[in-house]
């Protein structure tokens, strides 16, 4: 009768201690994930095309595009 007396007594530590290692685990998981984006965003980006700009077939053929 001893455990279930004791279950009850420390349930509420328990519950805070399992909370606070999941946070921990979700802290770890955001900063490595963050991390990770920081050396991608180091990547050169190509440039988008002007929309205002038709797209002419010179354009598409051209070997010396910039």
């Amino acid at each position: 009768m001893g455990i279930h007396y004791d279950y009850k007594s420390t349930k509420s530590a328990k519950l805070m201690e399992k909370q606070a290692k999941r946070e921990k685990k979700l802290a770890e998981k955001k900063a490595k994930r963050l991390a990770k984006e920081g050396v991608r965003d180091e990547e050169p980006k190509k440039k988008s095309l002007d929309a205002s700009k038709p797209i002419t077939l010179d354009f598409l053929t051209n070997p010396n595009k910039e």
